[in-house]
């Protein structure tokens, strides 16, 4: 196990900068995932760390010890790719021992790790195969299995479930977070996918063009994301986010959106004069039918079974999704009343800052 700490960390390509001083720490023993959108920089961060990739300014720890100028295979990390990268002349097992016998340890203990490997992994049985004779969930195992082996300090995944179809991915998902419990290694996870990082992670860092945006449990970048670009990323279906100003009657403090509903949001205090511009953010899941509240008219639904999902437009012409339980009998131009509670209304400054906040979420978000 590793912890690992990057210190104002850059990189460049041409001249053009792509990683903008990274200040980031992850924990012995954690499962951290990187996520962002596609050229955020997670999977070249992620190389950095490994030395696939060489740091242009800034500093990279392994425990305590500085690491940047070292080899790859000096630096103790296991690097799984979305690609297998298998050697398809060889068998599974010479697969796993490959690596270890150019190491030139001993026979004895090769057959070790290898059959400590394929227990942990379950493919014992698939040894004597070539990779041609694997499934793709087979082939990640064997991918998995060659990282296991080396007993890196860390392991560093680069979306390695890609390529994986939906149903496979998600059994996958699970054997990983069972290794990680098993292994209690540092792991280090790269993904598009939000879903994936909310499932997976301890600790989630979400990147935006080269710079962390935020860093937080799963459940508390999603009760409390720290900008509108956090707040959209993370959540499926995405956040809701209207327009409007910010009005006080005495201490009470309420927004008034565009299409003409008041938003009561008592106990709230944000430093913003009256008629300032807010933006209010409201998860899909949160809005519920109710008497009173925003006025939609639905385009279509989408019946899930266990979900559905409502897109609709409000009067303001602004869009509004509603992410309802059950099977729901709506019909695209029908009319209803959607409300909220105020515990679970974000709001964000012009800046696309959080404002109104409050670090007690837990009670509003944990039945």
């Amino acid at each position: 196990m590793a912890a690992i700490e990057l210190k104002s960390v850059t990189k460049s390509f041409q001249g053009l900068d792509v990683i903008h001083g990274i200040d980031l720490a992850i924990k012995d023993g954690s499962f951290t995932v990187f996520v962002g959108p596609s050229g955020c920089g997670k999977s070249t961060l992620l190389r950095m760390m490994a030395g696939l990739e060489e740091v242009t300014g800034g500093e990279v720890h392994i425990d305590g010890t500085r690491c940047d100028h070292l080899l790859p295979s000096a630096r103790g990390m296991a690097m799984v790719f979305q690609s297998y990268a298998l050697y398809p002349h060889m068998t599974v097992e010479a697969n796993l021992r490959f690596g270890l016998e150019n190491h030139k340890l001993p026979k004895a203990e090769i057959d070790a790790r290898v059959a400590k490997a394929a227990g942990i992994l379950q493919i014992g049985h698939l040894l004597a195969r070539r990779p041609s004779q694997l499934s793709g969930g087979q082939s990640q195992r064997v991918a998995i299995g060659r990282a296991i082996v080396k007993e890196p300090k860390a392991f560093l995944f680069d979306e390695p479930l890609s390529n994986l179809d939906a149903e496979l991915r998600v059994k996958m998902r699970g054997e990983l977070i069972s290794l990680h419990k098993r292994l209690k290694s540092t792991m280090i996870y790269v993904t598009h996918d939000q879903v994936e990082a909310m499932t997976m992670a301890d600790e989630i860092v979400v990147l935006h063009d080269g710079r962390v945006e935020q860093v937080g449990s799963p459940l508390e970048l999603y009760a409390r994301p720290r900008n509108l670009f956090v707040a959209r990323f993370l959540g499926a279906p995405p956040m809701n986010l209207l327009k409007g100003t910010i009005r006080r009657d005495g201490n009470a403090l309420a927004v008034h959106l565009g299409e003409g509903t008041a938003i009561p949001l008592p106990g709230r205090d944000v430093a913003l004069a009256d008629g300032s511009a807010v933006t209010l953010g409201i998860r899909p899941e949160h809005a519920q039918p109710a008497v009173d509240g925003i006025e939609i008219r639905i385009e279509n639904a989408e019946i899930l079974g266990s979900q559905t999902i409502l897109h609709a437009t409000l009067k303001s012409g602004e869009s509004f999704t509603a992410a309802l339980s059950g099977i729901r009998a709506a019909r695209s131009g029908d009319v209803l009343r959607m409300g909220f509670g105020a515990d679970f209304v974000h709001l964000f400054d012009e800046a696309g800052q959080t404002i109104g906040a409050t670090d007690d979420w837990r009670a509003a978000y944990l039945i």
